[in-house]
């Protein structure tokens, strides 16, 4: 029984921690500026056209001129991010304190259907991989049409990629799923016990 109870512990400590560090990364990824990062190389005039970008804002925004003088109609740079993107990922930072409120009740109470359902909640919230997936497929889509109406003489000289504040966001998905399956876990310990101590009872 004292192993259960330290299994148990060990496992609502993890997943306090890792539900906790979820929120912590997301939230530094969405106030973040690295989200995409485009460089321009070989440029020799005095503006630097290179730029990163978060869900809020452009940095070093000399690079949008670049592109926008080679695209006839400006609106196909897709330079802003679609509402689903800065609205599903807040929601997804609220929604996971829920989760760690409900995770910290159930834990309390050691009910093993309680302990579920936090686990299934955090698990079934996918805004948060909504949201990235919406990004990619958003970014991908604005690459695509650049590709269209630059020269490719311009276009070998554009380098894209994902920044280290789409790397965390990623990893706060992770975590929770991590989080997730530990509460799952909590609750099979759970349920070992109370049959481990029924057995005991009936002895």
């Amino acid at each position: 029984e004292s192993l259960l109870l330290t299994l148990y512990g060990v496992a609502i400590l993890s997943a306090g921690f890792t539900g906790l560090l979820s929120f912590s990364l997301l939230a530094v990824a969405i106030g973040s500026d690295f989200w995409y990062i485009i460089n321009v190389n070989n440029h020799t005039g005095p503006d630097d056209l290179s730029s990163h970008s978060g869900l809020w804002r452009i940095i070093e925004a000399a690079v949008i001129c670049f592109m926008a003088a080679q695209i006839e109609d400006p609106s196909t740079s897709n330079l802003l991010l679609p509402t689903v993107v800065v609205i599903m990922l807040p929601l997804s930072l609220v929604l996971l304190v829920f989760g760690w409120i409900f995770g910290f009740v159930s834990s309390l109470v050691r009910i093993p259907r309680m302990l579920v359902g936090s686990a299934s909640y955090i698990l079934f919230c996918l805004f948060t991989l909504t949201g990235l997936l919406v990004y990619i497929q958003y970014c991908n889509q604005a690459m695509e049409d650049f590709k269209q109406v630059v020269s490719l003489e311009n276009l070998t000289t554009v380098d894209v990629s994902f920044g280290w504040s789409f790397a965390i966001a990623w990893l706060s998905y992770s975590l929770e799923v991590t989080s997730s399956l530990l509460l799952m876990l909590a609750a099979r310990i759970t349920q070992m016990k109370h049959c481990y101590d029924s057995g005991m009872a009936m002895l």
